[in-house]
């Protein structure tokens, strides 16, 4: 009687089995981040052929009957986000070999992004306030599974609170578009949320429910930016968030909101500005003094990053509050302020793939031990912290210029006292981690070209925008500027 032989194959080690099953998912998936690249690579070309052959005089361009529209404020913005994607789908593609959690939920992040981007571009371009407001909450519903997928203690927990915050931010805009609409029918104004109607429609003299519905469109999306008081969501998700989905929201999502208020401020500049002024400039002081605050006390370098962006969105609001003296340099600071923050999360994530960690305190020496991505982190804080040649240093002084035309010094004084602290305080924390002593050999951790392209992409903007900006770029960025209130 034959017997059957059995052949025992040798147990494989759980590391080498996690291994080889990571190289060959990569390798059935290996089209999707040079697909995502190729995508992104189409967005620019797209936005960048129009800036390059139509004259911004033929502006604006409406499509789909009206329901978008393709003027200076929106042609900016399509060229600024779509820049930075194109920096982070590169820096995604580059990672996903290297990368455990990026290789397993790249198929789910990819798709996820693509549609996010897809409602980011439309938004932007959107000519009606309920449109545009829809686009946001599209963005949100992306960008929530996205946050999911970070390497927190608590990933679903910190994506439900950003739902949350997100939520109630677009509900309390919503009941400001209904408090609107209340205010055109009690005065026998034509209902219309079209931008482009919107300035020839509303009453020039407007009533309480017209204020109230300004101030709630106001604190909804402030909210969404990261201004006090309805703030918290933001540094728990930044720093939570895998490090691609952290720049997407920071540098990308961030300026759909940024455009929805300057679409706002468009509309009712005609308007006494007065009481947009004083909600303004209020939450962004207050956000200054919680970033102070928390920037004091930060333990984690990407919470760092991110209470510092709620800083950013502080200057923002000071700036906007000014109006006309101000409008050029927040919109330079905006531009500049996306390519910070995506050059300073891409590399925070550089720093937590080799040290495992985001604690201060668990590094020392980055300089030493990864000399590209050590530099191009200082250069971000520099960038950050408004030193010169960047465009953040030219921004700030033409926003802390226009505070001193407009005779509010006592904003000028808290907002130099302010990022003054911020300043310190940042530096004490983040140059020791990058400059002190090595507790690692000296011996330097390769890093991959395709991986540093981007951030080096980002660091020429910035000081292309602080040194010399183009004719083209500095008309399209007057243009916008005029159309809130500037000159």
């Amino acid at each position: 009687m034959n017997l059957p032989v059995v052949v025992h194959e040798p147990n494989r080690h759980p590391a080498s089995a996690a291994a080889g099953d990571r190289v060959a998912r990569t390798r059935r998936q290996g089209w999707i981040g040079p697909a995502l690249v190729a995508v992104a690579m189409a967005f620019l070309l797209l936005w960048g052929t129009v800036f390059a052959r139509t004259p911004l005089d033929t502006l604006p361009l409406y499509f789909v009957q009206r329901y978008f529209l393709l003027d200076a404020t929106s042609l900016l913005f399509l060229l600024l986000i779509n820049s930075v994607f194109l920096g982070i789908a590169v820096y995604m593609a580059s990672r996903v070999s290297t990368s455990a959690a990026l290789t397993k939920h790249m198929p789910s992040r990819s798709a996820l992004t693509f549609a996010f981007m897809v409602a980011m571009n439309l938004g932007v371009m959107a000519n009606n306030l309920l449109l545009l407001w829809a686009f946001i909450e599209f963005t949100t519903l992306c960008a929530v599974p996205l946050v999911a997928q970070g390497n927190a203690k608590a990933p679903h927990r910190v994506a439900w609170r950003y739902l949350l915050y997100s939520s109630m931010s677009l509900a309390l805009t919503f009941l400001g578009i209904m408090c609107l609409t209340r205010s055109a029918y009690l005065q026998g104004a034509e209902i219309n949320f079209a931008f482009s109607e919107m300035a020839a429609t509303v009453p020039l003299r407007g009533d309480s429910w017209q204020q109230l519905g300004l101030g709630l469109m106001l604190f909804g999306l402030g909210s969404k930016l990261g201004l006090a008081p309805l703030y918290s969501w933001m540094p728990e998700t930044y720093e939570a968030a895998p490090t691609s989905t952290s720049a997407l929201l920071s540098a990308v999502q961030f300026n759909l909101s940024v455009v929805a208020v300057l679409r706002i401020l468009q509309v009712f500049r005609a308007q006494d500005s007065s009481f947009v002024a004083y909600q303004l400039l209020i939450m962004g002081c207050l956000s200054l003094v919680v970033a102070t605050v928390q920037v004091m006390a930060a333990r984690s370098y990407k919470r760092l990053i991110a209470y510092a962006c709620v800083s950013s969105s502080g200057v923002i609001a000071i700036g906007l509050s000014v109006g006309r003296a101000a409008a050029y340099g927040v919109l330079l600071y905006i531009v500049s302020n996306a390519f910070v923050k995506s050059l300073l999360f891409l590399t925070a994530g550089r720093l937590r793939a080799v040290y495992g960690t985001h604690e201060i305190k668990a590094l020392s020496g980055v300089i030493r031990v990864l000399p590209f991505s050590g530099l191009l982190f200082t250069v971000g804080i520099f960038a950050l912290l408004g030193f010169p040649p960047f465009g953040g240093f030219m921004a700030e002084m033409l926003i802390l210029s226009g505070i001193v035309q407009s005779g509010n010094l006592i904003a000028f004084t808290v907002m130099c006292a302010l990022l003054t602290i911020i300043f310190v305080a940042t530096g004490r924390s983040i140059f020791p981690m990058l400059w002190g002593p090595s507790d690692r050999p000296d011996t330097p951790i390769d890093t991959s070209w395709v991986t540093t392209v981007p951030k080096i992409g980002f660091v020429a903007a910035l000081v292309m925008l602080g040194v010399y900006t183009p004719a083209p770029v500095s008309r399209l960025l007057l243009l916008v500027a005029q159309s809130i209130g500037g000159q």
